[in-house]
């Protein structure tokens, strides 16, 4: 680990990281599970315990400065995320960023870890973050940012065309923007949000939706009922109507990703898909077509 830290252009860091600069231990590097853009590596040692580095590819350019003060704000606020350590320039200008090691992936989800899960959220979409100074959250074109590749998919065009003057987009809270299970880890009774890359100025009725139909979809309408209930008692109140015509879009934007490739799926989770689109309030009667 010290060689792989010491390699880096550090721009920011605590003095954790540099006190992790001055030591001469062995360390264990371990692959984790890789994204699109991100290899994500576990750096161990029994004397320095472990820390998560994560390098996005050359081909992607996140803002890694904001992630980092993100997390120094959010960590700072008791919302339950990873301490930043550091963030800097790896070999041929890749960025990468250092936190903490929190755990591993929540697995099962029962349904009291249902309610701390739903929970965190609560407390993220709680926050004002025009009280936090310095933060600088981006706003982005909803239909821009989470869209993107729409062209040549007429079909989810027209029905997103049709979703959203029944909705009023407020985008004034911190959102995560892929608040799921495999984004959450435990470690004993503590758990911990991870991959803030998509965060940002949002609505968090949308960012609630599209956690809430992840659920039904790769879990069970249980699970996501149970997180529904505890969102409720943590944060506020959806109206069915309401989630319906969020959940709606979180749908058309899953279908796209899934399209393009950007998210594979069994054809048993595709099926499901279908009945799920079928019986919904707001997108049973569009004509989508097959994939």
């Amino acid at each position: 680990m010290a060689d792989v830290l010491a390699a880096m252009d550090w721009v920011e860091k605590t003095e954790q990281l540099e006190h992790l600069l001055r030591q001469n231990n062995a360390f264990i590097t371990s692959p984790m599970k890789q994204g699109f853009e991100a290899e994500v590596v576990r750096l161990h040692s029994d004397a320095c315990g472990s820390y998560i580095l994560k390098i996005w590819n050359k081909h992607s350019r996140p803002d890694v400065s904001f992630q980092y003060r993100l997390l120094s704000v959010l960590f700072g606020r008791g919302i339950s995320v990873s301490r930043p350590l550091g963030w800097g320039i790896a070999s041929e200008g890749a960025r990468a960023l250092l936190t903490t090691y929190d755990g591993i992936s929540v697995d099962p989800l029962n349904p009291e870890k249902m309610t701390v899960i739903a929970g965190i959220l609560g407390e993220l979409h709680l926050l004002n973050p025009h009280n936090i100074k310095g933060l600088n959250l981006p706003r982005y074109d909803f239909v821009g940012y989470h869209f993107q590749g729409l062209d040549g998919h007429d079909d989810i065009a027209i029905a997103l065309q049709s979703i959203l003057p029944k909705v009023q987009m407020k985008q004034d809270r911190i959102i995560h923007g892929d608040f799921h299970p495999e984004n959450i880890v435990e470690d004993g009774e503590r758990y911990t949000v991870i991959d803030w890359t998509n965060a940002q100025l949002g609505d968090p009725r949308y960012d609630f939706a599209w956690s809430y139909f992840l659920l039904r979809l790769y879990l069970s309408e249980q699970h996501a009922l149970h997180f529904r209930s505890a969102y409720t008692t943590a944060a506020h109140e959806l109206q069915q109507q309401e989630l319906d015509l969020y959940e709606a879009l979180g749908i058309l934007r899953w279908m796209l990703l899934n399209r393009n490739g950007h998210v594979l799926a069994k054809p048993e989770v595709l099926q499901h898909l279908s009945r799920i689109i079928a019986s919904h309030a707001v997108l049973k009667d569009f004509e989508f077509r097959k994939s």
